[in-house]
């Protein structure tokens, strides 16, 4: 019957008849293409021992294309044109659109009665191509080359088998070395299974080869500049480098040198390139700058990374600040109380409770002030205390050896309880106040044993100095431990009474025990 049809077919009427029952069959082949690509269909079946992509030798007479976009529409017969054009057996789009996607059925004589193919055009984006590679090489002659196949890089989220090349059969086609006849189209196809159908992938490369002694200018390897430059950069350049075609009409060629890092020696570098042909020779210097963008944004980053650590460090020092100044007046400043003419480091009030009055389970004011003070600031840390009972002789008068007592010592520690603020011992406060008011080296330090209240009758004096005088917070059930802050804030507020020398080891003790802080 199909032959009945060859002998009809001198007019398209009778041959779109013929293919009215080969239009309702299974398609044999699924084609996937990219748009404003160079695409080839032929009419074949795909055969794993081709090394070609058609039979030119075929007349174009006895192959008959027919074509429709969607499946309901009527075949429309393929005439003559430049796109796509008609060569051999096979249709050549120049480039293929998204508009040439549908259904192709072919037939040739006396070879293939029927050949349903689907063709599915997509565009870059929509493949989901990521640096597509240039489907146009222009290769120079005698030197190594490789073609690679552009649409490995499309369908990246689809496992895909190796891709089968026209001409020869490896991912990549390595020409080395690369002679004129080298030059044509490479096709490549691999496969694709999306929604349990198999698509063939296929994308075109046109190669051409151009010969060092023809018209165009084409480079050398930067002439003997690079030799004389590979000294200082051996590692910087990679060889041999691409070579593409800038413009037909003006026989330019472009010859990139890669670097495969760039190092601020570069940026004050001068590159020069050489080249010759038949006709003349020419040379230029090439200066690299940097992107404006790239810069910018390494400045902005060195800036957040700046700002990040400056905070970082103010952290640091804001939670460690107490031990940091204690570590500097060890191992950098001298000792403050030489030659003031004062005989105690500080003097301690506090108030005088009967032992019927305090509670048995805490640190009594009494014990507080006797014991555990003494014990801590004397024997550590080398102070020493007035405490009016055990260092001033009785016989005179009370508030005399009290105000004498506050005026030969550096400091005045009062610890603040209910029973001080409310009772006779208010007056100790009172008289360091006015003691520190006349000499500036008097400082006091108030020591919150326990909550209280100010009452009304508080002199004003006292009331402004509970407000603005420093204080330090006993806990019993945590500061008694000799490392604990507590004593670390007392050690702050004392007289400064270091005499080591500045010198290596000190610096080198004091940079250890900083950094025994950082890893705390």
């Amino acid at each position: 019957m199909l032959s009945l049809c060859w002998i009809l077919a001198f007019g398209t009427d009778i041959l779109l008849s013929c293919f009215s029952g080969c239009s309702h069959v299974e398609p044999q082949i699924w084609y996937r293409a990219i748009s404003d690509e160079e695409f080839v269909l032929q009419c074949a079946l795909p055969d794993k021992d081709t090394t070609h992509i058609y039979n030119s030798s075929l007349l174009e007479h006895k192959v008959k294309w027919f074509w429709r976009q969607k499946d309901k529409e009527p075949l429309k017969p393929i005439q003559e044109s430049s796109n796509p054009a008609r060569q051999g057996d096979a249709l050549w789009f120049k480039p293929v659109r998204e508009s040439a996607s549908g259904v192709y059925i072919c037939m040739i004589w006396k070879k293939i009665p029927c050949l349903k193919i689907v063709l599915e055009v997509q565009t870059k984006k929509v493949a989901r191509c990521s640096d597509y590679n240039m489907n146009t090489l222009y290769l120079l002659a005698g030197n190594g080359n490789s073609i690679t196949c552009p649409g490995t890089k499309c369908y990246n989220h689809i496992k895909k088998p190796d891709v089968k090349w026209y001409k020869v059969r490896h991912d990549e086609i390595y020409l080395n070395p690369t002679y004129d006849k080298d030059s044509g189209v490479y096709v490549c196809d691999y496969t694709l299974y999306d929604n349990t159908i198999q698509w063939t992938m296929r994308t075109a490369v046109t190669v051409e080869v151009i010969v060092a002694s023809s018209s165009f200018i084409v480079f050398k390897k930067f002439g003997d500049f690079v030799h004389e430059h590979q000294r200082y950069h051996a590692n910087t350049y990679s060889f041999p480098f691409s070579i593409y075609r800038k413009s037909l009409k003006g026989h330019t060629l472009l010859h990139v040198a890669k670097l495969k890092e760039v190092t601020e020696m570069d940026f004050r570098s001068n590159f020069t390139c050489f080249a010759e042909n038949l006709v003349g020779n020419a040379t230029a210097v090439i200066q690299l700058k940097r992107k404006q963008k790239v810069f910018l944004l390494y400045v902005l980053c060195s800036a957040i990374s700046t700002l990040f650590v400056l905070l970082l460090c103010a952290a640091f020092i804001y939670q460690h600040w107490i031990e940091i100044v204690l570590m500097y007046r060890s191992y950098l400043i001298h000792n403050e109380t030489t030659g003031d003419g004062k005989e105690f480091d500080a003097f301690v009030s506090y108030a005088k409770l009967d032992s019927s009055e305090s509670d048995s389970t805490l640190i009594s004011e009494e014990k507080f002030a006797l014991e555990l003070l003494p014990d801590i600031l004397e024997n550590k840390y080398g102070y020493k205390l007035c405490i009016l009972e055990r260092d001033i002789l009785p016989g005179g008068a009370y508030t005399d050896e009290v105000v004498t007592a506050i005026k030969q010592s550096r400091r005045t520690i009062i610890i603040l309880s209910p029973a001080y603020i409310s009772g006779p011992s208010i007056f100790e406060l009172q008289a360091a106040v006015n003691c520190a008011l006349e000499d500036k080296k008097i400082k006091l330090v108030l020591i919150k044993f326990q909550a209280f209240q100010e009452p009304e009758t508080l002199p004003p004096v006292v009331k402004k100095a509970l407000r603005i005088l420093p204080v330090v917070t006993w806990k019993s059930s945590i500061s008694a431990a000799p490392n604990k802050k507590f004593w670390k804030y007392m050690h702050y507020h004392m007289p400064v009474k270091t005499t080591k020398m500045l010198g290596n080891c000190s610096l080198k003790g004091f940079f250890q025990r900083l950094l025994s802080l950082v890893y705390q």
